[in-house]
C-alpha cells in the first residue's frame, strides 16, 4: 500500500531544507498539516487538479483557501495578467485599471460606493476597523468566536464564556489595552448580541463579521441573526462590516449581501477578487470612506496598493463570473458532494454533519448541528484529519483541516465530483478498517 512517505518523497527532502529558512518551515501556519510528517510541495496546478514535486496528481478542494472560484490557472485569466505584463507590472501612479475595476465592484456591491484597494484581507479588515472608530468616536468593536479577520492586533483575541469577554489576546505580542477594546460573542446567538448592545452599545464602534463563517469550518447563519446585528447598528449607531473575503463574489456576484439582501455599511473583499493574485479591498457609504487619506484623517498607503496584476486577474475573473455558468457547475459540485459524502459515511458506519452553501462546504464526525463555533470544537477533528490522510494517499485533497473549508470551483465538472465520490467511498471503508483495528 501507498504510504504518505513514499508518495512525496521529495517533498520530505524539501521539507528538509525549509525547516532552517521559515518558521516551522513554512510562511503561513495552516501549510504545515499537523497531521502529516511534513507538507507536500506543488510544481503546478490546471483546473481542479494539483501536480506535486513528484508528479502525483491530486483533485483539489482546498483551492488555496478560496480564490480559485473558475479553477487553477484559467485562461481567462492567465490572459489578462499577461496583457498587464506587456507594458510593465507596477508604477506607482493610478492606472484606467484601478477604476475600471471599481466600477465593477460597485455595480455588484452598491453599499460599496467608495473603496480602497490594498493588497490583504488582513489590511482590508484592519482599515476598516481604524475607519470605524474614527467615523463613529468610540472604542469598542463586537466579533464572534470562531470568525477570522485576519492576523493584526484588532481581532486576534478569543472568546470566553457568558455573553460577552473582555479580549484577551490570542497571539503573543498583541497588547492587552488593545485586545480588551474587542467583545467576543458565540456565532447565531441574538439573544448575547442583544445583551451586549444593552451593555456596551453607546460605545461600540462597528461590528465585524463574516455573513458565513469560512475561517472555522463552514457555520451557516440564521437569517434572525444577521438582521439582528443590521437592526442594533441601526438602532445604537453603530457600524456594520461585513468581511466578505470569502464571501464577496462567491456567494453571488454581490456576495451574502445579496445572497442574504442585508446591507453592510462597511465591506472587505479579498481571496477572488484578486483572481489569485494578492488583493485587499475595503469600502462602504461615501461619507464614511471620505476619512481615508488624502481626503481625511484616517491613513492608508501601500506602495503595492491596486496593483495592476491584481487588478487584471480580479477584473477578469468577475467578467467570467458574470457569465453564471461558473456557479453553475461550482454550485452543483458542492451540492452534490454534500449530498452524497453523508450517505457515503453511513454506510461506513460514521456519524457526520455536513454543511454546504453555494460553492462552499465541510463536514464534521460528529451527531446534531453545526452552529457555533462550539460545535465545531465537539466534533472528532482526529477522524478527519486521518481521512485527509488516507484521501491524499489516493489522489484527492480535502482541506486540510475540519477549522478550514472545501471549495469547488468551475473545474468540477461532473467527471471530477464522481471521481471524487469514488475515491471518498474507498477512504471511508479504510477508515472503518483502521478505526476498528484501534
Amino acid at each position: 500500500m501507498d504510504t504518505y512517505e513514499r508518495l512525496f518523497s521529495k517533498s520530505r527532502e524539501l521539507y528538509a531544507r525549509a525547516v532552517s529558512l521559515f518558521p516551522g518551515g513554512v510562511n503561513s501556519p495552516v501549510r504545515l498539516m499537523k497531521h502529516l510528517p511534513y507538507p507536500f510541495y506543488v510544481k503546478r496546478a490546471e483546473g481542479a487538479y494539483l501536480e506535486t514535486v513528484e508528479g502525483v496528481r491530486l483533485i483539489d478542494y482546498c483551492m488555496a483557501f478560496g480564490p480559485l472560484i473558475l479553477g487553477h490557472a484559467h485562461p481567462v485569466v492567465k490572459e489578462a495578467v499577461l496583457k498587464v505584463l506587456e507594458n510593465g507590472w507596477i508604477y506607482g501612479t493610478p492606472t484606467e485599471l484601478e477604476i475600471e475595476y471599481a466600477e465593477t465592484i460597485r455595480r455588484h456591491f452598491p453599499t460599496v460606493e467608495m473603496m480602497r484597494i490594498v493588497n490583504t484581507g488582513t489590511e482590508a479588515t484592519m482599515n476598516a476597523i481604524r475607519l470605524a472608530r474614527a467615523y463613529t468616536r468610540r472604542k469598542y468593536i463586537v466579533k464572534f468566536d470562531g470568525c477570522y479577520h485576519g492576523a493584526h492586533d484588532y481581532t486576534l483575541v478569543k472568546a470566553g464564556s457568558g455573553a460577552a469577554t473582555w479580549g484577551v489576546p490570542t497571539s503573543a505580542g498583541v497588547l492587552e489595552e488593545v485586545a480588551k477594546y474587542t467583545l467576543v460573542l458565540p456565532y447565531n446567538d441574538v439573544h448575547s448580541l442583544e445583551k451586549t448592545f444593552k451593555e456596551f452599545g453607546n460605545d461600540i464602534a462597528a461590528i465585524i463579521v463574516e455573513p458565513v463563517v469560512g475561517n472555522f469550518g463552514l457555520i451557516i447563519p440564521d437569517y434572525e441573526f444577521l438582521r439582528a446585528m443590521r437592526e442594533l447598528c441601526d438602532a445604537y449607531g453603530s457600524l456594520l462590516i461585513f468581511d466578505e473575503v470569502i464571501t464577496g463574489f462567491r456567494l453571488a456576484l454581490g456576495g451574502a449581501q445579496e445572497f442574504f439582501n442585508i446591507r453592510a455599511d462597511l465591506t472587505t473583499l479579498g481571496k477572488i477578487a484578486g483572481g489569485g493574485f494578492p488583493i485587499g479591498i475595503f469600502g462602504g457609504k461615501s461619507e464614511i470612506m471620505r476619512l481615508v487619506t488624502p481626503s481625511g484623517p484616517v491613513y492608508n498607503a501601500g506602495t503595492f496598493n491596486a496593483h495592476p496584476v491584481s487588478l487584471a486577474a480580479g477584473l477578469a475573473t468577475v467578467r467570467e463570473l458574470e457569465k453564471e455558468y461558473p456557479y453553475s457547475i461550482a454550485n452543483a459540485a458542492a451540492r452534490k458532494i454534500a449530498e452524497e459524502i453523508e450517505k457515503i459515511a453511513g454506510k461506513s458506519g460514521f456519524d457526520i454533519v455536513v454543511k454546504y452553501i453555494a460553492s462552499m462546504f465541510q463536514f464534521y464526525f460528529k451527531k446534531g448541528d453545526v452552529k457555533n463555533a462550539d460545535d465545531v470544537r465537539a466534533a472528532d477533528e482526529k477522524l478527519y484529519l486521518k481521512l485527509h490522510e488516507i484521501c491524499l494517499r489516493k489522489g484527492l485533497y480535502l482541506t486540510p483541516s475540519q477549522y478550514e473549508v472545501n471549495f469547488t470551483s468551475a473545474a468540477h465538472t461532473d467527471d471530477v465530483v464522481n471521481e471524487t465520490l469514488r475515491i471518498l467511498e474507498e477512504a471511508f471503508r479504510e477508515l472503518r478498517s483502521e478505526v476498528r483495528r484501534g
